[in-house]
């Protein structure tokens, strides 16, 4: 989802000329490519379709890949550094991932 949300500012030279009705279109049309990946994986992944993960554990996992992608997409394509802040919440996330997956 990163890519449909913050792609248009991302990519503000090359989509310019769109009006944002075009904008929302293309970012919809990301957004479905995405999910025809996401859905499939949750029913897959999911302890009621025989997969080993609770709705927490996917959540979770789900969240985390979001925001791993974010920080590339930011580092590599919005020139944005790190920060330290940004790796205290990246040990939070690593402590939400311990707890959640705890027995």
């Amino acid at each position: 989802m990163t890519l449909a949300w913050y792609g248009h500012i991302a990519f503000k030279s090359k989509l310019e000329r769109y009006g944002i009705i075009a904008i929302i279109l293309i970012s919809w049309a990301v957004a479905l490519l995405e999910y025809c990946f996401q859905v499939p994986a949750n029913r897959i992944g999911s302890e009621a379709m025989g997969g080993p993960f609770t709705l927490w554990h996917l959540k979770v996992i789900q969240e985390v890949v979001s925001l791993v992608v974010f920080t590339l997409f930011m580092v590599i394509f919005m020139h944005e550094g790190l920060k330290w802040n940004h790796f205290v919440g990246f040990a939070c996330l690593v402590l939400a991932v311990y707890f959640i997956f705890k027995k």
